[in-house]
């Protein structure tokens, strides 16, 4: 069988599991859902990973365990996710996402400080991009944070949006793209530059 049709029969329970999750899950959780997410900034653009269950470009990160803050969070997941060891510059802003898998997203302006870059089993390719040619395959739902971390805004900000059909839609299309050519090549056409440590 081949590596398409493989892809393309793992969407099912993929998206069964997404949407249990953003459907029943979040709504189980005793306190609103929060995750802890890093714009990595460099000479080198700014670094993306691709998700391993609905495939798409996204920010690294993930959610605090009990006795973490939100920076040990991020600079956690980050290294479990990249091999990458970062430095929180600052926080750009919360992401108050209601709909389909309510969260808040606080997203840090982080830089990278050393490590050795590698997949992981969550995130199976990583890459530097062009702040000015982010990949079409760019979840929807990060650009926005994307913008306000390369804009350095004097404060950070609270945004509230509603993720509904449209969101989900979008994040489907982009999956079902991805596993239809392959996940080492963005629609934008043009592949990340691989991963380097930053000067």
């Amino acid at each position: 069988m081949s590596g398409r049709w493989r892809r393309l029969l793992s969407l099912l329970p993929a998206w069964g599991r997404l949407a249990w999750w953003g459907i029943v899950g979040v709504r189980l959780e005793r306190a609103p859902h929060e995750v802890h997410q890093a714009a990595i900034l460099s000479e080198a653009g700014v670094l993306l990973t691709l998700r391993a269950d609905l495939l798409g470009w996204e920010l690294p990160g993930g959610a605090a365990r009990a006795d973490e803050d939100g920076e040990a969070a991020v600079v956690r997941e980050v290294r479990e996710e990249t091999g990458l060891d970062i430095h929180v510059e600052d926080l750009v802003g919360d992401y108050w996402r209601s709909g389909f898998g309510a969260h808040c997203a606080r997203v840090y302006r982080c830089r990278v400080e050393g490590g050795v870059p590698r997949s992981s089993g969550e995130t199976p390719h990583l890459a530097w991009f062009d702040p000015n040619a982010l990949p079409r395959t760019l979840l929807p739902w990060y650009r926005g944070p994307l913008a306000d971390a390369l804009a350095r805004l004097p404060e950070p900000v609270v945004v509230r949006e509603r993720h509904g059909w449209r969101a989900i839609l979008a994040g489907m299309a982009i999956d079902l793209a991805l596993r239809w050519r392959g996940p080492e090549v963005p629609l934008s056409g043009r592949a990340g530059v691989p991963v380097r440590r930053p000067r």
